[in-house]
């Protein structure tokens, strides 16, 4: 693979499908500076990930990722190609080596929306830490960074775990104490989405969890956190949070 010649390939079949009216509307959505080609998810996806359609090297794939990432727009990024970045990553995954995590870190870092850093969280950061548990201690130190969207990366990076069954209790009792203070509604949202896909598979530490958090927790966090309880414990701490 050609990094740069695929990623131009890329962002010429990206801007084919330009639609102005839907560009205005997304930047009017995200709230974004950024440039904005005006091209649907589903497209955008067909897009990217031809260009992995084969598994490339380890190192075509990061120069893809940095090809894409750094393409600008009379000076400004452009959304769709670091979205595709985004997605060609994810798709291929499975090529990243522990120390790759510093690569999810600091394009996360160079970021200003949930919508490039949610995936890079759980899809990238999350499955590196499954995959090389050793990883966690780094999302230790991100829980207490000054960046938002990186605190938000150390919760969304236990989503992998907690889908699969096998959800790191003690990080996320660690982290909740951390940050159910927070006022950040990024943050909140993120603990209570957590929290919600924790309920599908064990409520009852979740309810217990809310419980002993019920004069702290916010109500962004309270509500995600209760949506999937059964509706006996749910209307009980629904109780007790108006109570407080």
């Amino acid at each position: 693979m050609d990094p740069e010649g695929e990623a131009a390939r890329i962002l010429g079949e990206l801007r084919a499908q330009a639609d102005p009216v839907r560009a205005d509307s997304e930047k009017r959505y995200l709230k974004s500076d950024f440039a904005h080609i005006g091209v649907t998810v589903p497209v955008l996806r067909k897009i990217a990930l031809s260009a992995v359609r084969t598994a490339p090297a380890r190192d075509e794939l990061l120069g893809l990722v940095d090809a894409l990432w750094i393409v600008t727009d009379a000076g400004r990024p452009v959304h769709e190609a670091r979205m595709a970045a985004v997605e060609v990553l994810v798709r291929r995954v499975e090529l990243l080596e522990p120390e790759d995590l510093a690569v999810a870190e600091r394009l996360i870092r160079d970021s200003v929306s949930w919508a490039h850093v949610d995936h890079l969280a759980e899809k990238v950061a999350g499955r590196l830490v499954v995959r090389h548990p050793d990883l966690g201690a780094v999302l230790d130190v991100w829980v207490d960074d000054p960046y938002m969207w990186i605190r938000r990366t150390s919760l969304l990076a236990l989503l992998p775990g907690v889908r699969a069954g096998s959800p790191d209790l003690d990080r996320l009792t660690r982290y909740g104490d951390v940050l159910v203070d927070e006022k950040e509604f990024f943050i909140r949202k993120a603990l209570g989405w957590v929290l919600r896909e924790l309920s599908k598979k064990d409520p009852a530490w979740v309810t217990a969890w809310v419980e002993g958090h019920i004069a702290d927790v916010s109500g962004v966090t309270f509500r995600e956190a209760v949506r999937r309880l059964p509706s006996t414990d749910a209307d009980r701490l629904l109780a007790a949070y108006k109570a407080r």
